[in-house]
């Protein structure tokens, strides 16, 4: 918590206050217990109905400050500590944002989710209790022995028996239930990775009918999580009878030894019923702290987990004064080797490429053959294990990260629309673009054809995903998306896949006659999609097997040729 209390600095006053304020609404509730003894031994006894009102009112006096005094240390308490939480997932949100892929390739998307959720969520709470709970019940406990102590210091015996009982159920109990807690943040990652896998692929599960399959997945991770849930439970059950076994036991000792000097008149009966009400304040007290530790296992559990996001450095690092500048958009990679972290098998190997600004490179090859990871290094989404890779003549790694990813758009076969309108999807390539240059750009993407469709154009609502459009106009819009950019270099990662030769062919001829300025780089699966590039590159078990154009690659690359007959004999067929 040290480490994350910078994160309470915008809201210290609340987290100030509050404990304060739970301090004089522990006052109050000390002060009532006395005031009652006093009616009772002093106000009844002499049959002074003006003692007893004037005290009765001072109860109720003390007993409405109280309550004052408890609502809005509540309100206080609640503010620092969900204000806090909201801080913490905010910081731990931002970290993500720059995480490099290598570092979001450590942690699931479900877990991730719960981090920012559930443990951020947990940290609040506790830090709430921490600054309420955590300051009543200990201030209770003193005061009310010290209450105590003032009314019968030797009837205060009876504690030394029940705070060590106490004590010692408390101890077992933390002790078992804080490694039930961890295991249940766990369980709790495990439930959110199969719920969101499984509304993700939704149609593919039933489109294979396989929601049987998918219902006893989702049983046993959810019947897991309840039975470590039930157990942590089990844990606090058995606790409540333990205390409560303590304070009764304590009470009837009370209620005898102190009932024997009522009877021979060293204690008044008020002094009984205020002792009494003082030594379950006392023990209330105690269990108060039992659960705050058992809340503070949990949130220990959550910082931990949160801390994990917090304290993960990207594995990009910047230089002092990068580069924000890039010339143009030439490639050149250098000797380049390049393994996963945390793995040692050689992904790309001695990869030397130059591609000229301007140019159309097309990539294409056998399923693993590391076409992706290759263009992944141009905008630092990986870095390179040896050698280097240049854009604009510069080492990349001498760029600032912003500027380098904005020159370099980046579509992806797996294409992703925000919940919104098309507009406001398309700004994400240029926050300032105008409709004008929107609708430019879906023409050279040859999305305009379908979008001019609808009667509301641009501002057509976008469904979560993009779920309301076809993969192919989702491919298209995307595309459009990064030409809003302007870069200087784009790569299209098999992001048109899904869209018909001929508008594939389109978009080709497009990005060859209008973005000419502009390196593009095209990984394919069709020949027919890269067959009229400048350059066609042939990757093979992540080395570059051959380079040249259309007709040069049928004659002199196994692998091209092998791939371009296929296909042929698929179009025959």
């Amino acid at each position: 918590m040290r480490t994350l209390t910078p994160y309470m600095k915008k809201y210290r006053i609340f987290a100030i206050l509050s404990p304060i304020l739970m301090i004089l609404e522990v006052m109050a509730d000390i002060a009532i217990p006395y005031l009652m003894s006093r009616i009772v031994d002093i106000g009844i006894v002499n049959r002074d109905i003006g003692y007893i009102v004037r005290v009765g009112l001072m109860m109720i006096g003390a007993a409405l400050l109280g309550m004052l005094f408890g609502i809005i240390s509540a309100h206080y308490g609640a503010r620092a500590g969900f204000g806090f939480a909201s801080e913490i997932r905010e910081s731990a949100f931002r970290r993500i944002q720059r995480f490099s892929f290598a570092n979001l390739d450590e942690f699931s998307v479900s877990s991730l989710i719960t981090r920012l959720t559930n443990d951020c969520d947990t940290i609040g709470r506790v830090t709430m209790m921490s600054l309420r709970m955590a300051i009543r019940a200990p201030f209770m406990a003193l005061f009310a022995l010290i209450m105590a102590l003032r009314i019968n210091a030797s009837l205060a015996k009876v504690f030394m028996v029940a705070i060590p009982v106490t004590a010692i159920a408390i101890g077992i109990v933390l002790i078992k239930a804080r490694p039930l807690f961890l295991k249940l943040q766990t369980r709790v990652d495990r439930v959110n990775a199969i719920i969101q896998e499984n509304l993700t692929g939704i149609r593919v599960v039933k489109s294979f009918n396989r929601q049987d399959h998918e219902e006893g997945r989702f049983s046993d991770r959810n019947d897991a999580l309840r039975d470590t849930a039930l157990q942590a439970i089990a844990l606090i059950i058995f606790l409540m009878p333990v205390l409560n076994l303590v304070i009764y036991s304590t009470i009837m000792a009370v209620l005898w030894f102190g009932g024997q000097q009522v009877v021979m008149g060293t204690m008044g009966g008020g002094e009984l019923i205020s002792f009494i009400t003082y030594i379950t304040q006392v023990l209330m007290a105690l269990m108060m702290i039992s659960f705050f530790f058992m809340q503070l296992l949990r949130g220990s559990a959550s910082v931990n987990r949160v801390l994990e996001v917090l304290n993960t450095e990207s594995e990009i690092e910047e230089i002092d004064e990068p580069i924000k500048n890039i010339s143009d958009g030439s490639i050149a990679f250098n000797d380049v080797w390049f393994c996963y972290p945390g793995s040692k098998e050689r992904t790309l190997r001695d990869i030397n490429l130059n591609i000229k600004s301007g140019e159309v490179i097309g990539i294409i090859g056998s399923t693993g053959s590391s076409k992706s990871t290759l263009v992944q290094l141009i905008p630092r989404l990986y870095d390179v294990t040896e050698g280097s890779i240049t854009v604009g003549g510069m080492d990349i790694r001498k760029y600032d990260i912003e500027a380098l990813r904005d020159q370099v758009a980046f579509v992806l076969q797996k294409n992703t629309l925000f919940s919104g309108t098309i507009r406001s999807n398309m700004r994400w390539g240029n926050e300032g673009a105008k409709d004008e240059q929107i609708i430019r750009a879906l023409k050279q993407a040859q999305a305009w054809e379908f979008v001019s469709q609808y009667e509301d154009g641009l501002d057509h609502r976008v469904e979560q995903g993009g779920d309301n459009f076809s993969g192919g106009q989702r491919q298209r819009l995307t595309i459009a998306r990064a030409l809003l950019k302007s870069p200087k270099i784009i790569i299209l990662d098999d992001s048109t896949s899904a869209v018909d030769m001929t508008t594939d062919a389109r978009i080709q001829q497009t990005f060859k006659e209008e973005l000419g300025h502009i390196t593009t780089i095209i990984i394919a699966q069709r020949i027919a999609s890269i067959q009229y590039a400048d350059r066609i590159i042939v990757m093979h078990e992540g080395r570059i097997e051959s380079i040249g154009d259309h007709k040069t690659l049928k004659e002199i690359s196994p692998i091209y040729s092998e791939i371009y007959e296929s296909q042929q004999r698929g179009v025959g067929v």
